[in-house]
């Protein structure tokens, strides 16, 4: 299994993260790292501190001559503003120049100060930061290098940011995927895209935020991950909270998710045939095609999990996140911790949408899942024991597999 854990606060030294768990012998560079980090900056509507921060990596351990070592591997994100902040955020003993007592609506500000007896909203605020997920998205970077060993494809695409929405619900393949980073808004729907920014000049116009729902796929993921067994190893369960943890998430939909609700059972599940040479000779990129065992599911709906387990089919995901509360023009009340008056939240520098970026960190949380699961699926203490173990699997189920890893049935 894989395990990571980050420290750090948004504007302090650095934010730290070590990754446990990954097999010997998986090629690692601190450019993949930077190039993951990269991705995590983009979209239009990003404030200005995407412009300052440069992500400066460092590897501290479990990395040698780019492989890993089988041991845990330590990342450095440093941050390049820290010397703006050092009086502000020392680990010395003293006293900061400001002491934020306004805490503001939508973020851990009050229950947080509340929680921990704070009386300074910045003992919460730099925590809870989305900044973090700089280390998320590292640690996730690590996971799809792992997972490209095995070929599974992780990637994602903005399918609506505020009222606009992209028209279509066909699962997107993998070549489609990797042109959303070519959008402003990392949509694949041009038409959409520029509704998309239109709507975010309009509200950084207005000083307001939007936000928006952002879809995840994972190709090439085999049939049985996840297990039914227990209610905290069931994959759907575990995708769910991944993505619910990172800042602002508010709603997860896997498959069809909601509208299923609405449905009836005759045509809210994925039927099963036996494979036909047709199906054989036609599945492709971004097509369901054959799973293993030699069946077939002609419709998506439940995004290539049932019963907590993946059924062989792409895995689709999609996070809503809500628009942000700190905002350019600030008109949210609150109080202030002290004086108990009624006044308006405070505002650090801010973005008028996230959505975009959100996209990326929700991938690299969906890769650190299914990563996860497939170390406990194949297991191996190398990355060639872990190829291995796979094929041998695979075979099993009657899927022959390519050296790239990616499989096909029998």
């Amino acid at each position: 299994m894989l395990r990571f854990l980050t420290a750090g606060e948004s504007h302090g030294r650095a934010l730290v993260v070590i990754v446990e768990g990954l097999p010997a012998g998986l090629r690692v560079t601190a450019e993949d790292i930077q190039r993951g980090l990269a991705r995590r900056r983009l979209g239009f509507g990003r404030g200005p501190r995407m412009r300052f921060e440069q992500d400066e990596i460092t590897l501290l351990g479990g990395i040698r001559h780019g492989r890993t070592l089988g041991s845990p591997v330590a990342i450095e994100i440093a941050n390049t503003e820290w010397p703006k902040w050092v009086q502000e955020m020392s680990p010395e003993p003293g006293l900061p120049s400001t002491v934020l007592t306004q805490p503001r609506p939508g973020h851990a500000d009050l229950s947080g100060m509340l929680k921990y007896g704070f009386d300074d909203a910045r003992d919460v605020l730099e925590r809870a930061s989305a900044r973090e997920t700089a280390a998320r998205v590292a640690a996730g970077t690590l996971a799809k290098l792992l997972l490209g060993e095995i070929g599974v494809d992780v990637l994602s695409h903005v399918v609506q940011l505020g009222p606009e929405r992209a028209a279509s619900d066909a699962v997107p393949s993998v070549a489609e995927l990797a042109e959303a980073d070519t959008s402003e808004v990392r949509c694949t729907d041009a038409a959409a895209s520029a509704r998309m920014v239109a709507a975010i000049r309009a509200a950084a116009k207005a000083g307001d935020s939007l936000g928006g729902v952002a879809e995840v796929v994972a190709h090439g993921v085999p049939v049985g991950l996840g297990s039914y067994v227990h209610w905290d190893r069931r994959l759907d369960g575990l995708l769910a909270q991944s993505l619910m943890s990172i800042q602002a998430i508010k709603a997860v939909e896997i498959g069809d998710g909601a509208e299923l609700s609405a449905r009836r059972g005759s045509v809210a599940h994925d039927s099963i045939r036996a494979a036909v040479p047709d199906d054989r000779d036609g599945a492709g990129d971004g097509e369901l095609g054959v799973l293993g065992g030699g069946y077939v599911r002609d419709t998506h709906r439940a995004g290539g999990v049932e019963g907590g387990i993946s059924t062989g089919a792409p895995i689709v995901v999609r996070a809503s996140m809500k628009p942000l509360a700190t905002l350019n023009r600030p008109t949210l009340g609150t109080v202030d911790v002290v004086t108990k008056e009624s006044t308006v939240s405070f505002k650090e520098r801010t973005d008028v949408t996230a959505v975009p970026a959100m996209g990326v960190v929700a991938e690299t949380m969906v890769a650190l899942v299914l990563a996860s699961e497939a170390l406990r699926k194949f297991g191996g203490d190398s990355v060639e024991e872990f190829r291995r173990n796979r094929l041998g699997y695979l075979a099993s189920l009657g899927v022959a597999t390519s050296a790239a890893g990616s499989h096909a049935p029998a």
